[in-house]
């Protein structure tokens, strides 16, 4: 493969956090004439998700991060079981039972819980909570994209703060954040796939005054989490997604675990009835079923550890992944021809093309087994071929 230069920007790869105004998400607009928008609104770019396809099948999708497996079966029963009748009432606006069985899960109490509609809907309840309007919030550079773009909203500022150049925690990440009344951290990171260390992070909390957000979306597919920090420390809460592990990413459901104080404040600012009775239902099904949960969970680390291993052996420069995904540089640096080559080929993996720390990589979400054996012989022919 010859690298290129004029490759046309996929639309919604983007990095918000190191992009150009024009082309980021969290960048600056001029402000239209006769606009009734707050200034804030005007000025900035929304949130971009990956790219989903317009037709209906015919794609190897791996872009998204979604799990391949369906969820559990108990989930199918527990939605053909719902009482339709039910629909007509508000839902549970605690999430009282799927708290309380999370509550046990983790061994907290349940006003150690806060259930939203995904972990998004979680880090919009933070960045309301704790990040007052023309405040800083901060976070690693390059990581989840939404991050800037909430802050942007609460018409506030997000300060990137480069990791190392093998994506590791930097040891003056306290130092760099210090204006900041919130620390947004997701581990494993995405895009990289990288966990960082856990000591590392609970120095960070220790020297840092404000509240730290660890995101663990991606937590269930690593050998370790950093739940017991929320349960340790008052200032740190850990969000958590049934999206990826749990197969529910058309459901949302997410949860942090914190202080009962901090939990109390945020529970202030959530929406009224944030997580529908269908999404509860489906949430508790899915979580009970710890059997299914764990055998899913392990087919998809042995699928990413093959995926790895296959990728090195091709000249592929691959980060240490502790996730669904890999982030993946090809031998000639050249992610954005690999991109569309493979989207030439039906097979969507997602490029981060406006920053310089991840245009040169691919990310890869872990598919099943033949839809990775189908994404590896597409890169042979396009990478060990030539072509």
């Amino acid at each position: 493969m010859t690298p290129r230069n004029n490759h046309r920007q996929p639309e919604g790869d983007v990095n918000p956090i190191t992009a150009s105004p024009d082309d980021s998400p969290a960048g600056l607009r001029s402000r239209p004439e006769n606009t009734h928008f707050r200034k804030a609104v005007d000025e900035m770019e929304g949130y971009t998700p990956g790219e989903q396809p317009k037709r209906v099948g015919g794609w190897i999708k791996l872009n998204t991060n979604e799990n391949p497996y369906p969820p559990s079966p108990k989930v199918s029963e527990a939605l053909a079981s719902f009482a339709a009748g039910c629909l007509r009432l508000y839902p549970d606006p605690e999430c009282r039972e799927v708290r309380g069985f999370l509550a046990e899960l983790h061994g907290v109490g349940i006003d150690n819980i806060i259930a939203g509609n995904g972990s998004d809907d979680i880090l919009t309840m933070v960045m309301r909570s704790f990040v007052s309007e023309a405040g800083v919030c901060a976070c690693p550079d390059p990581t989840y994209s939404l991050y800037p773009v909430l802050a942007s909203i609460q018409g506030a500022r997000c300060e990137p703060i480069p990791l190392e150049p093998d994506f590791s925690f930097p040891a003056n990440f306290a130092e760099k954040a210090s204006g900041a009344s919130l620390v947004l951290i997701p581990r494993p990171n995405a895009p990289t796939g990288t966990a960082f260390d856990k000591l590392a992070l609970e120095n960070f909390r220790r020297d840092f005054r404000g509240v730290v957000l660890i995101d663990e979306a991606y937590a269930d597919f690593a050998d370790d989490d950093c739940l017991d920090l929320a349960v340790k420390y008052p200032n740190v809460i850990v969000s958590r997604t049934l999206s990826k592990s749990y197969s529910l990413a058309g459901a949302r459901f997410g949860y942090a675990v914190a202080s009962e104080e901090l939990i109390s404040g945020m529970m202030k600012v959530k929406d009224s009835y944030n997580v529908n009775a269908l999404t509860q239902a489906a949430a508790l099904a899915a979580l009970k079923d710890r059997a299914y949960f764990e055998e899913t969970v392990a087919k998809i680390r042995a699928t990413r550890k093959q995926l790895v291993k296959e990728l090195l052996g091709m000249g592929f420069e691959v980060a240490a992944s502790s996730a669904n995904f890999v982030f993946a540089q090809p031998p000639d640096g050249d992610a954005g021809r690999l991109y569309a080559a493979l989207k030439e080929k039906g097979i969507l993996v997602r490029w981060f093309s406006s920053s310089a720390a991840t245009q040169s990589r691919v990310r890869i979400t872990v598919g099943t087994d033949d839809e990775i054996s189908a994404l590896l012989s597409a890169i042979r022919q396009l990478v060990v071929a030539g072509t």
